[in-house]
């Protein structure tokens, strides 16, 4: 990367707080104009897959654009980020997320602070956010391979689409999960289920970094069988 540390990690920063704060924000706005739960998580989903295409686009030549501390784990496990880099990103994440949610709460002029009382445990949350963090790591790494131009599209459509085929509405991102556990709002969860989802997401990041690991591993040529030469 051609950017120096600083710069980077506010980039990682900037790009957590804006996607808890549209996530957050959204979810609050879809729930005041909406009785429906489907209309307000739709009203939640469209703007959250949006936005990351445009945080990837713009942040990704700074910083690579993780807003995860899942992506930078299998990004330094694969040596395509400096060792040194990581507790920095990890910071820069989970505090951005935590500033997001704060900023969303102020701009609909609701308390600041807030603990969730959203319950989100269970056999089924846990699988469907191994399924929701497998699939965006798996959707990244292989992307990154076959259409590098691609990976803000491919990353929005990816969310956009597990916030309906998942359980748990897809968090993926243990960042994410620990801003979201401040907002007693629509998009919360209880901080007592935080940790069992955050490990749920390192069992997927983990499954899909050894897939995509094995699925792009360079192919040896075939070589031809050599004629017998007879004496």
């Amino acid at each position: 990367m051609g950017y120096d540390l600083n710069r980077r990690l506010v980039s990682e920063a900037l790009g957590t707080a804006i996607l808890v704060a549209t996530v957050v924000g959204s979810g609050i706005m879809a729930d005041k104009l909406s009785d429906d739960v489907a209309v307000s998580l739709l009203g939640n989903t469209i703007p959250t897959g949006a936005i990351l295409v445009v945080l990837i686009t713009l942040l990704g030549p700074i910083s690579g654009a993780h807003f995860n501390p899942v992506v930078t784990m299998v990004f330094a496990l694969r040596r395509e980020i400096e060792v040194k880099a990581v507790p920095g990103y990890l910071v820069a994440q989970v505090l951005g997320g935590i500033v997001g949610t704060l900023i969303a709460h102020a701009m609909f002029d609701l308390p600041i602070f807030q603990i969730s009382t959203t319950v989100r445990t269970g056999s089924g949350q846990w699988i469907a956010e191994v399924v929701a963090t497998f699939g965006l790591l798996l959707t990244i790494l292989v992307g990154i391979r076959s259409r590098h131009e691609a990976i803000p599209w491919l990353v929005g459509l990816y969310i956009t689409a597990a916030y309906w085929f998942t359980a748990s509405t897809s968090f993926a991102n243990p960042a994410v999960a620990i801003a979201r556990s401040l907002t007693n709002s629509f998009a919360g969860i209880r901080p007592a289920d935080v940790p069992a989802f955050i490990l749920a997401q390192l069992v997927g990041a983990l499954l899909a970094m050894a897939l995509a690991n094995w699925m792009l591993a360079e192919r040896r040529p075939i070589s031809p069988p050599q004629e017998t030469k007879s004496a």
